[in-house]
């Protein structure tokens, strides 16, 4: 797409924000070069890319490419052998160390962000090159004496001749025979040398060599003859020094030429991922949402889908923007936007075609819903495109490019013109513009056109494929509001407008007479139907309020039965907590009784044995009683608030029948739903369930299902048998196992206590060989124990 385009619909603009969001240079300038792809699987892989940056940067917060410079050319120059300073071994040591923590703070949640991982993987990890600097080169930028053994010799050979030379100089400085010839009592340093200022008529009373003067010619920079030598020597191990120091570098610099390649590589991958970076935080910035975009579906003419409700203009304050809705029906494919000027044509125009152009870049649009088509090419003529040097008008400068428009676009194109044949005298204009629309209409090309001729009102209404638009105007204030209006033409304001700055009234009534009865009817019938839409948009909008107000209410009112529930199970909680230690205690007592029984009534005297057989089963029976479990009665779940809403697959819904709360996994044609119990599943109509709240992200495929049938008698879950005697248990549990079969539970708990065991016996040699008994089993710790039995049921289904 030309860049004339781009810049008509304000994508530059776009480019130019985007930018800044990038952390350096390699990134802002991916961003720069950034143009809309007519490949539809390319648009979403970057709509992707940057819906996993705005998630994993939700996630992890702190990652970014920050330290990472663009040293592709540092990498290219070392592969030439150009030696690189030190300052350029730091950048190249922070870029890797940055993308090192990038790349292991992305591949670690790959399986989540599979496109940003796949950009990582490519990403050096260059520990070497790393290591290699960190032992050469320090954070401070200068090269470290460890760098080589004959580096540290030498620096502290330097050292060692420094202190030499300081200490001989300060004797001469500090000593009463030379401390009169000098200007100051100090050390300085003059074209590398170490001297002392002297006074100019003192020169010959300083051996030594000259190297400096003052400007004002008093002082002179002598190396005193005693310190020759020594400075020499330091010369000469700095020379060396430098030598030393220009072969490490050379050295270090030929590993990362190495590495020219892969240095490049990561480079460009960091970009890549900080430019999605830089769009999911735009996106942020700007509330945007990613759209749907699809192809061109090959059903329709001519098969593009726009659709955006409360899109804005992304360079507009969202505080004042208005919002536009753009829905085009599958019979739509031309729309004409009439209206006022300042009314908002242009900006609704640019608004659909840049908010395209940014879905096509991989950008998040600034609206609540997007679905778009993947146009291959867009085509727009808006503005004052008049040209002095050329010589052109306004008209002929539009018509040289609707020209080039009609000569390149097709059926997979958008078009977008605004002031359509304005420029020339009007009937003419309109004749030209409608001929234009005629041959775009027979062409099956997407267009959006804004125009004044009231002709092209009549021309949308009678033609197949097109459609009115306008942008709304209030007489009342003599102000646009902004809004467009899909399906009304635009009304004709300026009597009106007349009417209310206070032309007179005979030039009114005038100006009436001279417009037809019929467009007077039209405008008048116009008038009635934006107020009724008026009317019923504030309806819409008193609902929406009071179902947002119900909605707020139901959810405080939930919240409120919960805190409620969570009370009455703490209660519980305590009570049974309570019991227990009573519980214990009487244990204890019964205990202690016992001793004492055995103690008073020994084995051969006391009561009689069938009175003492009597008083031992007493106690057993209570013994018996104390060690069943404290099982909570079952408590009906808090109820909901109906919903409205239709149920679906993954909402969470309440089971009346047993008392539970599940998921649902299907839904059948015949409104039978399936639904998940802990480690059941269960059948049950849509009307026995009651919504609890919306769809959980669990995964529950592959679970094995269970019937259930909702028209048998619910037995619940668990039968309790205690005190009950052999005979009168066994035909009880018959019955009960019958019901629960026929309800479709999947599993039942028999409670029969412990005791000596002889119910629990009976009840279960009776299921061994019971048809409707799979296996039986002990319940577990917290369910009784030996006192319960687990039986898992036969389905009938």
């Amino acid at each position: 797409m030309n860049r004339r385009l781009l810049e008509i619909l304000e994508l530059d603009k776009i480019v130019d924000r985007l930018a800044t969001y990038a952390s350096f240079s390699a990134s802002a300038g991916l961003i720069n070069e950034l143009e809309p792809t007519s490949d539809l699987e390319e648009a979403r892989r970057r709509q992707q890319e940057t819906t996993e940056a705005r998630a994993i940067l939700s996630e992890k917060p702190s990652l970014t490419v920050g330290g990472a410079r663009d040293i592709r050319a540092q990498a290219r120059g070392a592969e030439r052998g150009i030696v690189l300073s030190p300052e350029q071994f730091l950048d190249v040591k922070g870029t890797l160390q940055a993308a090192a923590r990038l790349k292991k703070g992305i591949v670690s949640v790959a399986e989540r962000y599979p496109l940003l991982a796949k950009v990582a993987e490519s990403i050096l990890s260059g520990h070497e090159v790393v290591e290699a600097i960190e032992r050469v080169i320090s954070d401070q930028g200068a090269v470290l004496d460890s760098a080589s053994p004959k580096l540290a010799d030498l620096r502290g050979k330097l050292r060692v001749a420094h202190d030499r030379l300081r200490t001989k100089l300060q004797s001469i400085v500090n000593s009463g025979q030379y401390a009169p010839y000098l200007q100051e009592p100090l050390i300085t340093l003059r074209n590398g040398r170490y001297v002392i200022p002297v006074k100019a008529e003192y020169r010959g009373r300083v051996k030594g060599l000259v190297h400096d003067q003052s400007a004002s010619g008093q002082t002179l920079y002598i190396e005193p003859l005693a310190t020759v030598d020594i400075n020499n020597d330091i010369r000469q191990y700095e020379l060396a020094e430098e030598e030393e120091v220009r072969r490490i570098l050379t050295e270090l610099t030929y590993l990362v030429g190495g590495y020219a390649d892969p240095i490049a590589w990561t480079v460009e991958a960091l970009a890549e991922i900080d430019a999605a970076f830089a769009r999911a935080r735009y996106a942020d910035a700007i509330q945007a949402m990613p759209p749907t975009l699809v192809g061109f579906d090959p059903h329709r003419t001519p098969g593009a889908t726009i659709r955006l409700f409360n899109a804005r203009h992304p360079l507009l304050d969202p505080r004042i923007a208005v919002p536009i809705d753009v829905d085009l029906d599958d019979q739509t494919f031309v729309l004409i936007i009439t209206g006022p000027n300042t009314g908002g044509k242009t900006v609704s125009l640019k608004t659909v075609g840049l908010l395209i152009l940014m879905a096509q870049c991989g950008l998040h649009l600034p609206a609540t819903d997007a679905h778009l088509t993947v146009f291959e090419n867009v085509h727009a003529d808006i503005g004052d495109e008049q040209s002095i040097e050329q010589s052109l008008s306004t008209f002929s400068a539009h018509l040289t490019h609707i020209i080039a428009v009609l000569d390149q676009a097709d059926s997979r194109s958008l078009v977008i013109m605004d002031e359509l044949g304005s420029g020339t005298d009007p009937a003419e204009g309109a004749a030209i513009a409608r001929a234009i629309l005629d041959d775009l209409v027979s062409r099956g090309v997407t267009t959006f056109v804004a125009t004044h001729y009231p002709e092209l009102k009549l021309y949308a209404h009678g033609t197949p494929g097109v459609r009115n638009a306008s942008v709304e105007f209030n007489v009342e204030t003599l102000s646009p509001t902004y809004r467009l209006m899909i399906g009304l033409p635009g009304r004709s304001n300026a009597i009106a407008i007349a009417t209310r700055l206070g032309l007179p009234d005979r030039i009114i009534t005038a100006a009436r007479s001279f417009v037809g009865e019929a467009d007077l009817q039209t405008d008048a019938l116009l008038d009635e139907i934006h107020a009724t839409r008026e009317e019923i948009r504030q309806a819409q909008g008193r609902a929406a309020a009071a179902e947002k107000e119900a909605v707020s209410l139901r959810d405080q009112l939930q919240s409120r039965l919960i805190e409620i529930e969570n009370e009455r199970r703490q209660i519980i909680e305590t009570a049974r907590a309570e019991a227990a230690g009573e519980l214990d205690a009487l244990k204890a007592e019964i205990a202690d009784q016992r001793r004492k029984l055995r103690a008073v009534f020994p084995a051969q005297a006391g009561p009689s044995g069938v009175e003492l057989k009597e008083i031992q089963q007493d106690i057993e029976q209570i013994e018996e009683l104390l060690e069943e479990p404290v099982v909570e009665a079952a408590a009906p779940l808090p109820a909901a608030a109906p919903t409205r809403r239709v149920m679906r697959v993954g909402d969470i819904v309440y089971v009346a029948g047993l008392n539970s709360e599940g998921e649902i996994n299907t839904i059948d044609e015949e409104g039978v739903a399936e639904v998940q119990i802990g480690v059941m599943r269960v059948r049950v109509g849509l009307d026995d369930l009651e919504l609890r709240r919306g769809a959980s992200r669990r995964d529950t495929s592959g679970m094995a299902g269970i019937a259930l049938y909702p028209s048998a008698a619910r037995p619940g879950l668990e039968l309790h048998l205690r005190g009950m005697t052999v005979d009168e248990a066994l035909p009880a549990v018959d019955e009960y196992l019958n019901q629960a079969a026929l309800s479709g539970l999947p599993w039942v708990r028999l409670v029969h206590g412990k005791g000596s065991g002889a119910l629990r016996k009976a009840i279960r040699d009776s299921l061994r060989d019971h048809p409707l008994v799979k296996r039986f089993e002990n319940a577990g710790d917290n369910e009784g124990g030996d006192g319960a039995t687990v039986v898992t049921l036969n389905s009938l289904n």
